[in-house]
C-alpha cells in the first residue's frame, strides 16, 4: 500500500511538473503575443500620426519614377523649362485633386469617351514607348527634373495655373484660357479660375 501510495503521490508531482510547464509555456506565449501586440500597436500608432502627405521613401521613389518617365516620353527633346513645365502641370493636376492621388495616378489616369479609352497623357496608350530604346542623357535629364519639381519644389511662376497643354502642331480646339507656349508646347489653364 505504501508503495501504492508513493506511485500515486509521484504520478501527481509528475503531472503537477507537466501541469506547471504547460502552464509556463502558455503564459510565456501570452506575454510574448501581448508584448507583440503592443509593438505592432505603436507602430501604427506612430504610422497614423504621420502628418497628411507623408510617403515612405520607396513611394517618393516610385512617384519620381512616374513623373521622369512622363516627363521623358512627353518634353524628352525640350529645353529644360518645356521639361518643367510638363512635370508642372502633373503635379498641378496632383494638387487640384481632380485628376488622381498621387503622381503615377495622375500620369496614368485614362477616361473612356464615346466608348474610346483616352489617356491624359497620350504616351500612356501608346504601347510603342515601351519597346523604343532610351536616350540615356536626355532620360538623365528628365530625371533631374522631376527631382527638382517634385522633391526641390521648384516651379515656373507662370504656369501656377496650367493644367492642360498640347503640342504646338495639333489644334484640339479648346476653350481654355491660354496660359504661355514653352519649346513645342501650349499651356493652358481652366476657364474662371475652375
Amino acid at each position: 500500500m505504501k508503495t501504492q501510495v508513493l506511485y500515486i503521490s509521484d504520478q501527481i508531482a509528475t503531472w503537477s511538473s507537466r501541469a506547471f510547464k504547460i502552464a509556463g509555456l502558455w503564459l510565456i506565449v501570452l506575454a510574448v503575443m501581448f508584448v507583440t501586440n503592443q509593438k505592432l500597436n505603436n507602430l501604427q500608432a506612430g504610422i497614423d500620426a504621420m502628418p497628411a502627405g507623408y510617403a515612405s521613401t520607396a513611394e517618393k521613389i516610385r512617384q519620381l519614377e512616374c513623373l521622369t518617365r512622363n516627363i521623358y516620353w512627353e518634353a524628352a527633346s525640350e529645353p529644360f523649362e518645356g521639361k518643367v513645365a510638363v512635370a508642372q502641370v502633373t503635379l498641378n493636376r496632383l494638387e487640384s485633386g481632380r485628376f488622381g492621388d498621387s503622381v503615377c495616378a495622375v500620369v496614368n489616369q485614362k477616361s473612356v469617351i464615346y466608348e474610346k479609352l483616352i489617356c491624359q497623357f497620350s504616351w500612356v496608350c501608346e504601347s510603342t514607348h515601351r519597346t523604343r530604346p532610351v536616350h540615356k542623357p536626355l532620360w538623365r535629364e528628365s530625371e533631374e527634373v522631376a527631382k527638382k519639381v517634385l522633391l526641390e519644389n521648384f516651379r515656373l511662376p507662370g504656369l501656377k495655373n496650367a493644367l492642360y497643354y498640347h503640342a504646338d502642331y495639333v489644334s484640339p480646339n479648346w476653350k481654355k484660357p491660354r496660359i504661355d507656349k514653352i519649346g513645342r508646347h501650349i499651356f493652358y489653364g481652366e476657364r474662371n479660375g475652375i
